[in-house]
């Protein structure tokens, strides 16, 4: 193995996967075990039989409407059934399905149905009057059609079709063949925006096929294999799992939101294997003061989508017999490209895992982007494989900036270790910079989780003259205790080089995040120079 490079087919080799329409993962898994529970929502228990009944008539349902191959449709909807369904459906004919925040307000759908040109969209009921609000406020030329859930057309929306009746309506025999290959665009999800404006992420059939399977091979799932699913659906992290647990032919148990007492609930009932979080969530049951002895069946807490603490996953490994993992990935790459390894032994908590099958990663120098470093040197993750994207929608500066020479500039600090592990230290654009020197806010939180009065945290770069930034945290503490910005500064500043120290500490009642667990740390610093203007 090299000293620059992890050789990835020394723990996992190349894998042949199948280049193949992205809808007939879900159709071999219904030919094998058509009987099989797919899908479980509330009381409702579709089989992979039914799903893929579902799918062939809302993909027919579709199709004459009008919508033919490369058109976009827009999924305006929280976590239910009808997301799956049209998200198979419209891959089955072609159509390109762009994902949308259901937390979005008027001026954001505005922007994501414009810019993704979608020619429709299929919005929950529930989620109407915000639709209504930016259809009154701008035109849409290429939005052609608006289909709704529930039972009862809006009266705001005439000319609506409803769900239900393009389902009951259309034949439940294959749709129309229709000439789809590997590299037709299948998905326009919109990363998540803390920068900027979001932006569309092009990514093809061969690209969340191959990460499906990925995805599959590097964790070791199965048909036996039962997945609770709370993230977010519109989230990459969410368009991974409810596809991989299809293509398995396991069965996911689907819930609109996160609830920790009902998902205990749902884990015991039906007896979950596979249990999906985010950094948050993990705090949460690991501060949780409740039995989690309802999770006994759950052999795999899975974290992604940010960096996860080693403190609060250590105390949640204490309290479960199962395995707490993170793995790793980005909207640019479908998303997966690492994972710890299916045996317990092999798992090393504080790492993102081994890069997944057919993907190669190397880290370089932050500041030329090119010279590979040695095993153990901190630069600039990036990645190749088959699940990379193809670009940014409309966007062929930053497409260039992000794809150089096959590989994806991942804007993660990184190192790996002699045996081949990933470590994220942090983002490369989130670095804070105290008089030249380096420090990753994602260090500096870890650290203050430790503290047994903090239950979570942010740190970011204040402006100063004279050391360019100094280090601020903010945190919640827990509300049975007191702890003062003296104390903790005392706690933490003693564990840290001292060009790591933290200067500042704030106490606020939470931190800001996105959906998928991720700090809005503009969010943070706009405040602070809000606060530095004496506003």
């Amino acid at each position: 193995m090299s000293n620059k490079m992890f050789a990835p087919e020394l723990f996992r080799p190349p894998m042949d996967f199948p280049d193949i329409p992205y809808d007939h993962l879900l159709r071999k898994a219904a030919e094998n075990n058509p009987d099989r529970p797919a899908i479980i929502y509330h009381d409702l228990n579709f089989t992979y039989r039914e799903t893929v009944s579902m799918v062939n008539g809302i993909a027919n349902g579709l199709y004459e409407l009008g919508l033919r191959k490369g058109d976009h449709i827009c999924l305006y909807i929280t976590n239910r059934p009808e997301y799956i369904i049209t998200f198979i459906a419209a891959a089955s004919i072609g159509v390109v399905v762009s994902p949308m925040n259901p937390s979005y307000k008027e001026r954001e759908i505005s922007y994501q149905l414009s810019d993704s040109e979608a020619k429709a969209i299929l919005v929950q009921s529930e989620l109407v009057p915000t639709l209504n609000l930016a259809l009154s406020q701008k035109e849409f030329p290429h939005l052609q059609h608006i289909i709704v859930t529930g039972a009862r057309k809006p009266e705001s929306l005439p000319n609506a079709i409803l769900f239900a009746q393009l389902l009951r309506q259309s034949s439940p025999k294959k749709p129309p063949h229709v000439d789809i290959t590997g590299d037709d665009l299948l998905a326009l999800p919109y990363s998540s925006g803390t920068t900027g404006l979001p932006k569309g992420t092009m990514l093809t059939h061969r690209n969340l096929v191959s990460n499906n399977l990925q995805f599959i091979t590097a964790l070791s799932i199965n048909l036996s294999d039962v997945a609770l699913l709370f993230l977010p659906f519109y989230h990459i992290y969410g368009v991974m799992l409810t596809g991989s647990f299809l293509a398995c032919g396991g069965t996911q148990v689907i819930m609109e939101r996160f609830d920790l007492l009902k998902s205990l609930e749902l884990c015991e009932k039906h007896k979950v294997t596979y249990y999906f979080a985010v950094p948050p969530i993990i705090l949460g049951l690991a501060n949780a003061p409740i039995d989690l002895s309802k999770m006994k069946s759950v052999q795999y807490i899975f974290s992604g989508a940010a960096p996860l603490p080693t403190d609060p996953a250590r105390r949640l490994q204490e309290k479960i017999p199962g395995r707490v993992v993170q793995g790793y990935g980005l909207t640019e790459a479908s998303p997966l490209t690492h994972s710890q390894p299916r045996d317990p032994e092999l798992i090393r908590l504080g790492s993102i895992g081994l890069p997944v099958h057919n993907t190669e990663c190397k880290i370089v120098d932050i500041e030329d982007g090119t010279r590979e470093l040695p095993q153990g040197e901190q630069g600039e993750l990036l990645i190749r494989g088959p699940q990379v994207m193809q670009g940014y929608w409309h966007a062929p500066e930053e497409s260039a900036r992000a794809l150089q020479d096959g590989w994806l500039h991942t804007g993660d600090v990184a190192y790996v270790d002699e045996d081949g592990y990933t470590y994220i230290v942090d983002r490369k654009k989130e670095m804070i910079k105290y008089h030249g020197f380096g420090v990753a806010p994602a260090e500096i939180e870890a650290l203050l989780l430790e503290h047994p009065a903090i239950v979570d945290t942010a740190v970011i770069g204040v402006p100063d003259d004279e050391a360019g930034e100094l280090i601020k945290g903010i945190v919640v503490k827990r509300a049975d205790t007191a702890i003062t910005e003296e104390e903790l500064l005392a706690f933490a500043n003693g564990k840290l080089a001292g060009y790591k120290r933290i200067h500042l500490i704030e106490f606020i009642d939470v931190i800001p995040k996105t959906a998928s667990g991720k700090i809005l740390r503009r969010e943070l610093q706009e405040r602070e120079k809000a606060r530095l203007r004496g506003q």
